[in-house]
């Protein structure tokens, strides 16, 4: 059920996205949010209905939003760019844990499909 951080990371990301547009009228706010937000709802989606590229997507979808929060961070230091970096570093690296053992596993010719529901 490795799908359940990227769904989470969806809803945040989007609901923050709507918020900031709401409070400052900032479009980059919900175009990034939103955006962002939608590619984890898709990588959520395709790990979950097991089809291919999934935790890419997601590995993605952090690596972006690590682009956009971490300078954020380090000009600002506010909680929020903080907490969505610390978020982003640590959901990249789950996401990118699960694409590496997929790679090494196809490598060596012992694919496991870690998607399937045991």
């Amino acid at each position: 059920m490795h799908y359940h951080p990227a769904y989470a990371m969806a809803v945040l990301c989007t609901v923050g996205g709507i918020a900031g547009y709401a409070s400052k009228k900032s479009v980059p706010s919900i175009v990034s949010g939103v955006g962002i937000g939608m590619g984890y709802a898709v990588g959520g989606y395709l790990i979950q209905k097991e089809k291919s590229y999934g935790n890419e997507t997601a590995l993605v979808a952090s690596i972006l939003l690590g682009g956009v929060m971490i300078p954020r961070m380090v000009k600002f230091g506010r909680p929020i760019p903080i907490s969505l970096s610390i978020l982003s570093v640590g959901i990249g690296t789950y996401y990118g844990k699960k694409v590496y053992d997929n790679m090494v596993h196809v490598k060596n010719n012992e694919y496991v499909d870690d998607t399937k529901k045991t």
